[in-house]
């Protein structure tokens, strides 16, 4: 299978030469959009659109039929993997995502299984192969897991959470039974992003959304090491094509020498962090991915475009360089000003023979 006819996104992540600098959106495929606002109510539930394959090939399309972006993102949810353990996701409106049976007994911790993909979660599989597709090799398509640690925040605490209370007391109290969750999700999330992979997928991305939240030395022990252990799982190449793994912490900044040492090929960074100074970090171990504020999309086109430049100035010259978002964009979002952005960071990277 060849690589995509517009690959820069890959070539990026891999640290080849590239014409210019590619750009996807974390969320791209989301409320501030007014079509997707229109597939959802026709799909009657969030949660009926993650498993409705052909609407969620719909709305993974949409973002690319407006901007020129260089790279798709599998439509779908991180919880999906601890719905299919069982512990029944839903929606409450206003509330954002819920558990009926979030993990609090030590049986029930004790009896957690990890699912078989193909069969729990096919409808994410039947999505990348339709997706794939529909693309006919236009862009590349990412899949993405959320982190052990993140998925077991959810799973504990049966939803989101200000304090993580519940969990950290676990964590603290009882770490045999934290690692037992972990142990389990962490072989979840490596045969989920695997079949992903086999569906179509040609990058992967482990959401890492609530690492940021621990201490120091638990970071390491009850996210790092987990991580670590996935992406020694992941297939790294399919239809002889490298498929490169990004590894995202929101709130990380302080660890990435560290995150860049698990053999990931790029990592993701929040708008907290320096871009330049990272760079000079992790040096040509990975590539990077971020990290302009979503909230600076609210400013003015002038303003939107300065602080594009601004990122892209920051990283320098030379390849091995991703321009997203430093979180999800925020539904409320002008869409013309995403247009501003994903215009600016081409033709910005464009000028002084690009990033080569």
């Amino acid at each position: 299978m060849a690589r995509p006819k517009n690959d820069t996104f890959l070539r990026a992540l891999l640290r080849e030469p590239v014409d210019y600098t590619p750009v996807w959106l974390m969320r791209q495929a989301g409320r501030y959009l007014p079509e997707y606002c229109e597939t959802r109510r026709r799909a009657g539930s969030f949660l009926n659109l993650c498993k409705n394959p052909q609407l969620a090939c719909e709305v993974t399309l949409q973002p690319l039929a407006r901007y020129e972006l260089d790279a798709a993102i599998l439509f779908s949810d991180i919880l999906t993997v601890p719905d299919a353990m069982g512990l029944g996701l839903y929606f409450a409106e206003g509330e954002g995502p819920k558990f009926e049976r979030p993990l609090r007994d030590e049986w029930e911790i004790r009896d957690l299984t990890a699912p078989d993909p193909y069969q729990h979660l096919r409808y994410v599989m039947d999505a990348v192969a339709e997706i794939r597709r529909a693309l006919d090799n236009s862009v590349p398509l990412i899949g993405f897991s959320g982190s052990p640690w993140t998925l077991a925040c959810y799973m504990v605490e049966g939803g989101s959470s200000d304090d993580y209370r519940t969990v950290k007391t676990m964590l603290y109290d009882r770490p045999d039974l934290m690692h037992r969750i972990l142990d389990v999700t962490a072989q979840s999330v490596t045969s989920y992003l695997n079949a992903q992979i086999e569906s179509g997928a040609q990058a992967v991305m482990i959401f890492d959304s609530w690492g940021g939240a621990l201490s120091h030395a638990a970071y390491k022990e009850f996210s790092l090491a987990y991580m670590q252990r996935i992406v020694a799982g992941l297939k790294r190449e399919h239809d002889g094509e490298r498929v490169p793994c990004i590894v995202f912490t929101k709130g990380g900044g302080q660890w990435i020498e560290s995150i860049a040492d698990i053999g990931c090929d790029a990592i993701g960074l929040d708008w907290t962090t320096d871009l330049g100074e990272a760079r000079r970090k992790v040096g040509d171990r990975v590539a990077l991915q971020g990290n302009f504020d979503p909230m600076a999309l609210f400013a003015s086109p002038e303003a939107v475009a300065a602080e594009a430049r601004r990122v892209l100035d920051n990283y320098g010259t030379g390849s091995g360089h991703v321009f997203n978002l430093g979180h999800g964009i925020n539904q409320f979002t002008p869409p013309e000003n995403v247009e501003v952005l994903v215009d600016t960071v081409h033709s910005h990277s464009r000028r002084g023979s690009a990033r080569s």
